[in-house]
């Protein structure tokens, strides 16, 4: 069977630039269209890179410019750190793993399983895969817990930080925020939005973004429709429903869904008080598709049940929205061979 496939390069691959490798915190990631067609914003680097640790390192302020021209002509997004250009890092896929205060439980299960906890080997993972993985979480006024979180990112550097409040209510701007940063700091072929209830297979992830794709705006994900809920009581209620009618639109689950990097680019433009945020964070993202010209592409093998030859991420759909008791389901999968050692194989999607 075919191996994980390589990162792709322009100037071959060599070892991870230190941003890469480094934990990232957006100190503004909510971009501003200016009239000149710049969108400017904010990163800070939270600590030095892998290489070496120094303790009570300040984070570096960088500047983030895009416009439709660069300096070299061609165009895009740069980070500045002073008049030094930094420019973002060329990467398969960037995978957000969506995490909470709450799931600290769920990220010591997550690096005991796909997620390698060790430095070393989740450089390797992203090297054989060309896919960067970062836990993203925002922040919290609860000094405590942020203490927590502060030692948990200098063990295992492995976060993506946000500049926006940590609350449930709030997804879809986290969401939103998300893929302005992960834009910002990396040049991906597709950015993917993941929980970090589920049990993925980054070797066959990775193929399937490599797919030959006819869509240069691709929206990938297990596919869905259904009733629109009403009843303030139940998860799921949906205070603007009567904007939606009955039933949904169709639109990928939330534990997994992937946009190429034409798709990321015109939500950078964004502005998070122009467009309509719905409760529900996959409905809000679906909406924005539905008025784009994407194309869905719908994958069941990112909403297996269970593991099998093909599957690329496995949770307890419908009865969780994840793995129901993910700490524990996750371990119990990874011990299974069909699960964590089955041969990579090409999806069909």
């Amino acid at each position: 069977m075919p191996s994980s496939p390589k990162p792709h390069h322009h100037h071959g691959r060599p070892s991870p630039p230190s941003p890469r490798r480094s934990t990232m915190l957006i100190v503004s990631c909510c971009l501003l269209v200016g009239f000149s067609g710049f969108v400017l914003g904010f990163v800070a680097i939270l600590g030095p890179s892998r290489g070496y640790r120094c303790s009570g390192v300040e984070p570096r302020l960088l500047r983030v410019s895009w416009s439709g021209e660069g300096r070299d002509g061609g165009g895009g997004l740069l980070v500045r750190d002073g008049e030094k250009v930094l420019r973002r890092h060329k990467v398969k896929g960037f995978v957000g793993i969506q995490t909470g205060f709450g799931s600290v439980g769920r990220r010591r299960s997550l690096r005991r399983t796909w997620m390698p906890s060790d430095r070393e080997k989740l450089q390797r993972l992203e090297e054989d895969t060309g896919l960067v993985f970062r836990f993203v979480i925002g922040r919290t006024n609860d000094g405590a817990k942020m203490i927590e979180l502060k030692k948990e990112v200098a063990q295992y550097d492995d976060f993506l930080l946000l500049d926006v409040e940590e609350e449930y209510s709030k997804l879809p701007y986290k969401t939103l925020a998300f893929f302005k940063a992960a834009y910002a700091l990396f040049d991906a072929e597709f950015y993917v939005k993941a929980d970090d209830d589920i049990y993925l297979r980054p070797d066959r992830l990775s193929l399937l973004l490599t797919k030959e794709r006819s869509h240069s705006q691709t929206y990938i994900g297990c596919m869905k429709k259904g009733p629109v809920f009403t009843d303030p009581k139940l998860k799921w209620y949906e205070p603007l429903a009567y904007l939606l009618g009955k039933e949904y639109f169709f639109h990928a689950y939330g534990p997994i869904y992937a946009l190429s990097a034409e798709v990321v680019a015109s939500l950078v433009a964004l502005r998070s008080n122009s467009v309509r945020m719905f409760s529900n964070e996959d409905v809000t993202i679906g909406a924005w598709m539905l008025a784009m010209n994407v194309h869905h592409e719908n994958n069941k093998e990112l909403c297996q049940p269970e593991c099998t030859p093909s599957s690329i991420a496995v949770w307890d759909i419908p009865k969780c929205s994840g793995l129901c008791a993910p700490e524990k389901r996750l371990l119990e999968l990874h011990q299974k061979e069909i699960c964590s050692d089955s041969p990579t194989v090409a999806s069909d999607g």
